[in-house]
């Protein structure tokens, strides 16, 4: 149905099924100790799957919240923190807002795992929005799409993103979405779920988007093409964080579901503007603190947000669906580990 980015059999021969944690854990986020402002239920009962963005040298953290577990309907907070304050005491509290709600037909039963990034001299945020179908037991069609929102000032949702007609009523679900313009244009990368076409099959893919309008839009992507499949140990693949420059390649980190204990891992790719350029042959974090094996959904470490400051790679993800962490990988280490398994 789709053609390969590149060759899958070299890709997925690169791949093992091991572990060699480089991750330093830094900060961790819990409900009790973040406050709302301006609502009535003062603090959320969880807080996880975060994105962040750095602005000198204050760092601001995107949460995906629950005011309740009875239908898990999900918002986004802002929380601002110095980025010292990560290396600090990890019992101080913090302040939020709550910044996107659900409020259409897009993302009524939630705004999930926000991914933050720069385009074009703007701040967007591309979530998981569960659509007005998510809890309908009779259609299995845009459970989730990905809705992307821009910040002026305060955040205005601007874009659903959609698969063509043809297909789209094969699409359950469409999550883990970011866009990114290299070279090649603009281009939405997510994690499609198809059933009915050939098999039922989550598929870790980019594709092309025509340039956006300025008005709230239901955007039909083109050209889809399909980056890698889960490795034989793997029940599927996802994109993690939105890529970070480095030098003339896309530093990517994905997270990956283990077939037999469906224990969340990750690990990281390179790309150029056309192609894979490198993968680290093992994992590079996996669930060991006891936040991070035990919680809402065990044994989750689900990286969204990443940004290189100095020597640093900081990550913000979510442990276990129950905290938000804060993590530090020596980027200089991590780009050996790449370097050394490079795709010829």
């Amino acid at each position: 149905m789709f053609e390969y980015l590149c060759d899958l059999d070299r890709i997925l021969s690169l791949r093992k099924r091991k572990t060699i944690d480089i991750v330093k854990r830094r900060a961790v986020i819990t409900a009790n100790r973040v406050h709302l402002r301006k609502f009535p239920a003062h603090n959320p009962v969880s807080i996880f799957n975060a994105s962040m963005i750095a602005d000198g040298e204050e760092l601001i953290i995107y949460g995906r919240i629950i005011l309740g577990y009875f239908t898990y309907a999900s918002a986004v907070a802002e929380i601002k923190m110095n980025i010292g304050d990560i290396y600090g005491d990890s019992s101080e509290h913090y302040i939020a807002e709550i910044v996107v709600y659900p409020d259409s037909k897009f993302d009524i039963w939630g705004v999930e795992d926000p991914r933050v990034y720069e385009l074009d001299g703007k701040r967007y945020m591309t979530y998981c929005g569960r659509t007005v179908r998510y809890f309908d037991p009779h259609v299995r069609v845009e459970r989730t799409l990905p809705v992307t929102a821009v910040f002026e000032g305060g955040w205005r949702k601007l874009y659903v993103f959609r698969m063509p007609p043809n297909i789209r009523n094969f699409v359950v679900s469409d999550k883990d979405a970011f866009l990114v313009r290299n070279k090649g244009g603009l281009k939405l990368f997510h994690r499609p779920h198809i059933s009915g076409l050939e098999e039922e099959k989550f598929y870790l893919a980019i594709s092309k988007v025509e340039d956006l309008p300025q008005k709230f839009s239901e955007i039909n992507v083109q050209g889809t093409v399909i980056v890698m499949e889960p490795a034989k140990f793997e029940e599927r693949v996802g994109w993690s964080t939105p890529p970070v420059k480095v030098d003339s390649e896309y530093l990517f980190l994905l997270h990956a579901i283990d077939s037999e204990k469906k224990c969340y891992r990750v690990f990281a790719m390179l790309m150029d503007d056309e192609t894979i350029t490198a993968i680290t042959p093992h994992y590079i974090m996996e669930p060991r603190e006891n936040y991070e094996i035990y919680g809402d959904r065990p044994f989750v470490v689900f990286p969204c947000g990443a940004q290189l400051i100095d020597d640093k790679l900081l990550i913000s993800y979510g442990a276990a669906d129950s905290a938000v962490g804060i993590g530090e990988i020596d980027i200089s280490e991590l780009m050996s580990i790449l370097d050394s398994n490079r795709i010829e």
